[in-house]
C-alpha cells in the first residue's frame, strides 16, 4: 500500500469513526420572526468535551506571531502572522455579531494536506477574531488557507452576520499543495438553509458576484483531478469534491430533509423519496418557510429525532420499552454477515455544545448579538443567553472545570449529562419532567429579553462600556442559576424514579408520607406494548401456570 493510499485509508476511517457529527441550520433575515439572522450548530463528537470559548480583543506588536493548533487534536501545526487588533470573541460569535459554525463532509482524501497550517477549527476562530462582518470572514479564511496551506478535509461552513449568512464549502488540494477550492453562496434574505456533514452546493451562478465567490481554480482543479469534465454551467461542487453515498444520504442529507420538513410540507413531501434513496434529485441548497421561524423554533429544531416522521426512531425495538429517540454508536452494525444502520437524527448524545446565534441588526452590537448556548446534548440541555461583549465567561461553562476524564460539580457540561444520562433508559417515563423545568427556565429568559435589552439600552447611550458590564452580569446570572436548576432536578429525579418505581407529585412536590418512612408511588412497569413483544420472544418461557 502506498504512503498516499495508507493516509487516505486512515483519514476516511476518522472520519467514518468520528459518526459524521454536527449540524448547522441558517434563517435569513426576513425569514425569521424578528428580522434578525440565525444560525444553530451542534459540535458532535464522542469523548469530546464541551465549554464556552473565549478569545478577548487585544492588540498585538508588530512582527508577532501566533501558534496554530489542530481544534480536534491539539497537534501543533505552525505559526502564522498575528494581527495587529483582534477582536472579542465569546463561543462561535464575536463582538461584532458576526458567527460561523461548521459540519465537516469529509470528501476526497486524496485532496488532504497533511503539511498545512490552517486546519478548519483554526480558521474559524482566527477568522471570528479579524472580521467585522460575514464577507469579511470569508475573505480573512480563504486568505489563509491560500498562505498557509489547508490541513483539513472537506468543510462546510456556515458564516453570518447581522445582515447576511453564506454557505461556503471547502476542500484541499492534496500533499504539500498549498492553498483550497472553495465556493460560498449567500442565503437570499427570505430563505432558510442547512447542512449536515454532505457537501450541499451543487451548481451556482458563475456570473453573479453579489451573491457567490469562489476560488479561481474550482471548476479547473477538478477537471485536472478527473472529476468533472462537463460544460463549466453544470459544475457541481458537491458531486465534484465529495460524490453522495449512503452514508452521506442517509445519516447526513436526512438531517438537513427534517429541518426542512418541519417548516415547509410540500419541500418535506417532495424529498422524502430522495433521503429514501428512490429519488436522485438533490435538495435544494435553500428553501422558503411555510411560516417565519422564531430562536425558539429553530431550538426545537435541534432537538428533533425525526418524531412523526416515517423515519421516526421511537416506535421500534430499538427504541426499548420506554420509546428512547437514542442509539448508541456506531451508527453500522453486522448481523449474519449484512449489514444494518440505525438513524443518525439532528439531537444525539455524543454532542459537546451546541448553540443558537440571535444577531440583529436593528440594535447596536454589544445588544444586538446573542449566542443561545448550551452543553451537551441540544435535546437535553438548556439554551441560556450569552451576549456577544461578555468578556467573562461564567464559571459553569468555563475552560478548566473538569475534563473529558474528570468530573466537576461546577461544571456544566457534566452536569447536564448526568441528567442526561440518567433520563435515556427510561425516558418516556422520565422526559416530562426535564421537560417542564427546560421550559420553564427558557420561557423566563425569552419573557426577561425585551426588559433586559431596554435596559442595555439606556445605558448604552450613558455609556457602552456600562452596557458591556451590565450583558456580560446577566449573561453569568443565567448560567448559574441554571445550572443550580439543574442540579436540583437531578436529585429530584433520583428520588422520584429510586429503583425503578414512580413517587408520586402534586402541584410539582413529591407527596410524602402519611404516616412511617414509605412514600406513596406508583409502580408503571412496562408498556402493554412491549410485554407482548416479550410474549412473542419467549412462548411459554415466563407464563404462570397452576400448580395441580
Amino acid at each position: 500500500m502506498t504512503n498516499r493510499l495508507l493516509m487516505a485509508v486512515v483519514l476516511l476511517t476518522a472520519f467514518v469513526v468520528n459518526g459524521w457529527a454536527c449540524t448547522n441550520f441558517i434563517v435569513g433575515k426576513k425569514a425569521s420572526a424578528d428580522g434578525s439572522v440565525i444560525v444553530s450548530y451542534s459540535a458532535d463528537s464522542y469523548g469530546m468535551f464541551g465549554w464556552l470559548y473565549h478569545y478577548p480583543a487585544a492588540t498585538h506588536p508588530d512582527g508577532a506571531m501566533r501558534d496554530i493548533h489542530d481544534w480536534d487534536t491539539g497537534k501543533y501545526l505552525g505559526q502564522i502572522k498575528e494581527a495587529k487588533q483582534t477582536y472579542n470573541v465569546v463561543g462561535n460569535m464575536n463582538e461584532y455579531q458576526v458567527t460561523i459554525g461548521e459540519t465537516t463532509f469529509g470528501g476526497r482524501p486524496e485532496l488532504v494536506d497533511t503539511t498545512g497550517i490552517m486546519d478548519y477549527g483554526s480558521l474559524i476562530y482566527v477568522a471570528l477574531q479579524r472580521s467585522r462582518t460575514a464577507k469579511e470572514a470569508i475573505k480573512v479564511m480563504t486568505d489563509l488557507v491560500k498562505e498557509y496551506g489547508y490541513y483539513s478535509s472537506g468543510e462546510s461552513f456556515s458564516i453570518a452576520d447581522p445582515n447576511e449568512a453564506w454557505i461556503m464549502e471547502m476542500i484541499g488540494k492534496g500533499p504539500g499543495i498549498k492553498g483550497a477550492v472553495w465556493v460560498a453562496v449567500r442565503i437570499p434574505d427570505d430563505c432558510i438553509a442547512a447542512h449536515a456533514n454532505q457537501s450541499r452546493i451543487h451548481k451556482f451562478n458563475l456570473n453573479d458576484k453579489d451573491n457567490c465567490l469562489y476560488s479561481p481554480d474550482v471548476i479547473s482543479f477538478a477537471r485536472e483531478k478527473g472529476y468533472f469534465n462537463g460544460k463549466n454551467s453544470d459544475f457541481s461542487f458537491a458531486d465534484a469534491y465529495c460524490p453522495l453515498d449512503f452514508s452521506g444520504l442517509r445519516f447526513c442529507e436526512t438531517r438537513v430533509w427534517s429541518f426542512y420538513n418541519m417548516f415547509s410540507k410540500t419541500t418535506g413531501d417532495a424529498y422524502l423519496p430522495y433521503i429514501l434513496g428512490k429519488s436522485k434529485e438533490p435538495m435544494p441548497l435553500y428553501i422558503k418557510a411555510d411560516s417565519k421561524l422564531s430562536v425558539r423554533d429553530v431550538q426545537r429544531a435541534m432537538r428533533d429525532h425525526y418524531e412523526g416522521t416515517p423515519l421516526d426512531i421511537t416506535k421500534d425495538l430499538g427504541a426499548g420499552p420506554f420509546e428512547t429517540p437514542y442509539r448508541l454508536s456506531p451508527l453500522t452494525f453486522k448481523v449474519d454477515g449484512v449489514e444494518y444502520f440505525n438513524e443518525r437524527p439532528i439531537s444525539t448524545q455524543q454532542s459537546a455544545f451546541s448553540f443558537v446565534a440571535q444577531m440583529r441588526a436593528n440594535l447596536p452590537d454589544p445588544v444586538g448579538g446573542v449566542l443561545w448556548f448550551g452543553l451537551d446534548d441540544a435535546n437535553m440541555t438548556v439554551f441560556t443567553p450569552v451576549y456577544c461583549c461578555t468578556d467573562r465567561i461564567p464559571v459553569p461553562y468555563a475552560e478548566g472545570n473538569g475534563d473529558c476524564i474528570t468530573f466537576s460539580w461546577d461544571s456544566a457540561f457534566w452536569i447536564y449529562n448526568w441528567v442526561a444520562d440518567m433520563i435515556r433508559p427510561r425516558y418516556s417515563l422520565m422526559i416530562d419532567d426535564m421537560r417542564a423545568v427546560q421550559k420553564e427556565l427558557e420561557d423566563t429568559f425569552e419573557s426577561a429579553q425585551s426588559g433586559i435589552e431596554s435596559s442595555a439600552l439606556k445605558l448604552y447611550q450613558e455609556s457602552p462600556e456600562k452596557a458591556k458590564d451590565f450583558l456580560t452580569n446577566y449573561t453569568d446570572m443565567t448560567a448559574r442559576t441554571t445550572v443550580d436548576r439543574w442540579k436540583k432536578l437531578a436529585e429530584f429525579l433520583i428520588v422520584r424514579y429510586n429503583d425503578g418505581a414512580r413517587k408520586l407529585v402534586k402541584n410539582g412536590k413529591m407527596v410524602a408520607p402519611e404516616t412511617g418512612n414509605c412514600a406513596p408511588l406508583e409502580r408503571p412497569g412496562y408498556p402493554e406494548e412491549f410485554l407482548k413483544e416479550v410474549v412473542k420472544a419467549t412462548g411459554d418461557r415466563y407464563k404462570s401456570v397452576e400448580l395441580k
